[in-house]
């Protein structure tokens, strides 16, 4: 096994040979699992943004070809390119050709700024930058410049330009520091051969929700993301005949893998991509256009949604599932809305990007679903609930929440004095939630430690 990205924690031996023996890590990277979907599913429509659709087989291709011009440009195998795009086929594409080519994407929400990008820049030595030449007023181009500027990592700029849009960015240039543009519609070339990645590696980076100050990076291997993607739409029962809404922000783990975008193309479904989960009606037309069955929302933009239903006069009889996530409880009365006003089934998920996973279950009694957050996603998910001094407390009472499991990190990226705090000496993350155990086993999420709770 080669040794993992240096400034990453791998799991220890005894559980990496546990997680493969009970079949959750498979040995597949998740660019080599889009071949396959290519296969099984070649002419099926695997991505929806407005007007344009894209078959598994074009994705694919595109995918290739994609990687081979990142090449071109002079990406190569182990470098960082920190991805910050909007709800577009192009994220898509773009993360699973850095995959391919075998360099790691470092996914950015496209919210972010100046201080914010150039910590990930720094701390990732991040040779590349993807993002919009400007999206919303915003120019993220001369922020990246202003970041390659500061130097010495960031040298290759791709430029995402939206329909009608211009940048003095969007052709090829070089500036003073020494960084290249290019528009990312330029990356078209004939695919050849591409180097081998291992399933154990870090297929991408995630940016913890969780942190006060400077963002810090969660490293996902191919091996864990692939299993949490694959066992999360085996939960809710994705097939090919499903339609995911990723509303949500794409880089966000809800959306990409809960079961989201990676979970719904592994199970042939087709994902459609809406750029603001805030335009409720937006988004309640697109279910109704593309006859959606399964979305993910906060629990803070559930009510907008179910408030612009009656004015959005849409058609949502084709959702199953609506899944709502977030840190703290939805609200009793909220959650009770949902059936009546959408006739689909409500599904509360807990979720990080370090990892642990909760959800309620299909065949839960109503109360759970009401009232919970359900259980961890894989048998193999050890959780505890501790008080200040680390000890278990009984169940109803509420604790900080510790976790280990196939897909939950073992060390954030390059972070060793975060490390010393946000883990146990056997392994288990500190999530810094407090939770409470029902008497049934499922988790109740009351919202995060302050400062000083613990050490």
């Amino acid at each position: 096994m080669a040794p993992m990205l240096t400034g990453c924690t791998p799991w220890p031996e005894e559980f990496v040979d546990r997680y493969w023996a009970a079949g959750h890590w498979r040995g597949n990277t998740l660019d080599n699992l889009l071949r396959g979907w290519a296969v099984q599913y070649g002419t099926r429509t695997a991505l929806v943004h407005g007007g344009a659709r894209m078959t598994y087989a074009g994705l694919n291709r595109r995918v290739d070809r994609v990687a081979a011009g990142l090449r071109l440009r002079g990406l190569r195998p182990g470098q960082r390119v920190v991805v910050q795009l909007p709800n577009v086929p192009e994220f898509v594409t773009t993360v699973f050709a850095l995959m391919r080519m075998g360099a790691v994407p470092v996914l950015c929400p496209v919210s972010h700024r100046g201080p914010e990008v150039s910590h990930i820049v720094r701390i990732t030595e991040a040779v590349g930058y993807v993002g919009p030449s400007t999206y919303r007023g915003f120019d993220h181009t001369a922020m990246a410049a202003d970041i390659a500027a500061q130097g010495p990592f960031l040298r290759r700029v791709f430029t995402f330009e939206a329909p009608g849009g211009s940048s003095p960015y969007g052709g090829f240039s070089t500036d003073p520091a020494g960084c290249h543009y290019f528009p990312l519609s330029s990356l078209d070339s004939p695919p050849g051969p591409m180097p081998a990645q291992g399933s154990d590696q870090v297929a991408f980076f995630l940016l913890s929700a969780a942190a006060t100050g400077a963002p810090l990076l969660v490293p996902r291997t191919h091996n864990d993301y692939a299993y949490q993607a694959r066992a999360a739409a085996e939960l809710v029962s994705l097939t090919e005949n499903d339609v995911y809404l990723a509303a949500l922000p794409a880089e966000s783990n809800l959306a990409l893998g809960c079961p989201g975008i990676v979970g719904t193309l592994c199970a042939g479904g087709t994902v459609v991509l809406v750029e603001d989960p805030d335009r409720a009606g937006d988004c309640l037309a697109a279910v109704e256009r593309e006859q959606v069955t399964i979305t993910s929302v906060t629990s803070g933009a559930v009510g907008q949604w179910l408030d612009a239903l009656p004015n959005a006069r849409a058609d949502v009889s084709s959702l199953r599932l609506l899944q709502v996530g977030g840190r703290t409880q939805l609200p009793r009365a909220t959650a009770e809305r949902i059936a009546p006003a959408w006739g689909c089934r409500l599904q509360q998920v807990f979720g990080m990007p370090e990892g642990l996973l909760t959800l309620t279950r299909p065949t839960d009694p109503d109360e759970t679903v009401l009232t919970t957050q359900g259980r961890p996603l894989s048998p193999d998910d050890e959780v505890r609930i501790v008080d200040a001094d680390g000890n278990d407390v009984p169940d109803g009472e509420p604790g900080e929440l510790l976790a280990r499991g196939p897909y939950t990190l073992r060390g954030y990226y390059r972070a060793p004095d975060r490390n010393a705090h946000a883990f146990t000496p056997d392994g288990r993350f500190r999530t810094g939630e407090r939770a409470r155990r029902t008497p049934g086993g499922d988790l109740v999420m009351t919202g995060r430690l302050q400062d000083g709770q613990r050490p």
